[in-house]
């Protein structure tokens, strides 16, 4: 019991982790590569790894937040990072809310209305967070990763035991700039957004205060949130890859009718059965993202505010509701176009990812870290490996644009 008390951040990000990426991207990976791009899964894990750790690593070590380092490396070091997070947290909550609405309508039923659901679920969240900030959110958030590991494991069982095709495990490159295109996006919210690492330090300084002891170095609570997005990853590139690969169908755009598609491809082939157990899955790992999202980028945007003397905008609960209403507005106007959402909002945080990095593993190595908590020389190399795998990729596909 005591172990479980400790867990929090990490399962935070698990559940802001494990939503578009996972059930949008990697089932698509899956349906069009089969297991084709586990080699942009498994990499792109690899390369992020340090930066995201390095999020609760300099918390548990100083004290402060990332955006506290961010401000003593310079003032202008927070301010860009205001504006990227300005410029993108709004497109990724609008994302994130409409395909959890389309996914409402397939399980419950109750309207078809998207724009109802959206409200309804914002509604939620937002009451979550008004009431329990972050005490509720880490109770809520430790359900709802239990029962999407869960499902998704039942899901991918049960798809292994239908398949009788023999699995192709050849490695592919996309071969047009389609293809290259989804691959960016992919690898973008894969497992997350960068940005995910200066949310985790404001979770993890969040969590300390309700422990007695002081923080471990062992990362335990970070390695076990990682590792269990990274293996929901493979269970979701899997499930589309077994069930999806060679049928030939194409996805919608649209929310209600893009969730209708994933379910109804699952159960033709699984069986009606299934039906619950996929609809379910899909659900909490979409509602646990739209929740974690609604929290942190107001708790960051109120702490940056705070730290920049935005004194009219340095609440939680100011920016919670400007994100919540902003949200809404973007789908209310744009709602048929949520295919277009998703690609503008995981290919802007692919390209945002190189700043992240750089910015990051300058701090973490820098005089503001005490030197017991700074990475070994094998995360260092792995960490400069990652910052020329993404900042390539992202020349190139500017390149291409």
């Amino acid at each position: 019991m005591s172990f479980l008390k400790k867990l929090g951040p990490g399962l935070l990000f698990a559940g802001a982790a494990i939503g578009v990426s996972h059930l949008v991207q990697s089932t698509r990976a899956g349906a069009d590569f089969g297991f084709g791009l586990l080699w942009a899964l498994l990499l792109v894990n690899l390369f992020k790894y340090p930066f995201f750790q390095f999020g609760p690593r300099y918390a548990m070590a100083t004290g402060e937040s990332l955006l506290e380092g961010y401000q003593k490396l310079g003032k202008g070091v927070l301010v860009t990072y205001f504006v990227l997070n300005l410029g993108t947290m709004v497109t990724i909550q609008a994302a994130v809310t409409i395909v959890t609405a389309g996914l409402a309508v397939q399980l419950f039923g109750l309207t078809t209305d998207v724009n109802l659901w959206s409200f309804l679920i914002i509604a939620i969240c937002f009451g979550i967070l008004l009431i329990g900030r972050y005490k509720v959110l880490d109770t809520v958030m430790k359900v709802i990763i239990s029962i999407l590991t869960l499902t998704t494991i039942i899901a991918v069982t049960a798809a292994i035991g239908f398949n009788v095709s023999p699995i192709e495990w050849t490695q592919v490159l996309p071969e047009n700039s389609t293809q290259w295109v989804f691959l960016i996006a992919f690898m973008g919210w894969m497992p997350a957004p960068l940005d995910v690492s200066v949310w985790h330090s404001l979770w993890a300084i969040e969590k300390q205060k309700t422990l007695s002891k002081p923080p471990n170095k062992n990362m335990l609570d970070f390695k076990i949130g990682y590792l269990t997005t990274v293996f929901l990853g493979i269970c979701f590139l899997s499930l589309g890859a077994l069930v999806m690969f060679g049928s030939g169908e194409t996805f919608s755009n649209q929310g209600v009718t893009f969730s209708k598609q994933l379910i109804d491809l699952y159960t033709t082939h699984l069986g009606d059965g299934a039906f619950y157990v996929i609809a379910l899955a899909a659900f909490t790992t979409m509602f646990s993202t739209t929740l974690t999202c609604l929290d942190a980028s107001p708790r960051a945007m109120a702490k940056t505010s705070e730290l920049l003397k935005f004194s009219f905008v340095k609440k939680y609960t100011v920016w919670l509701a400007i994100l919540a209403i902003s949200t809404l507005i973007i789908l209310v106007f744009f709602l048929s176009e949520m295919g277009l959402l998703v690609k503008i909002a995981t290919v802007l945080s692919f390209l945002t990812a190189p700043f992240y990095a750089i910015i990051n593993l300058r701090l973490i190595t820098s005089h503001l870290t005490p030197k017991a908590w700074q990475p070994s020389l094998f995360i260092k190399i792995i960490s400069v490996m990652g910052i020329v795998f993404l900042l390539g990729f992202s020349v190139w596909y500017l390149s291409i644009l």
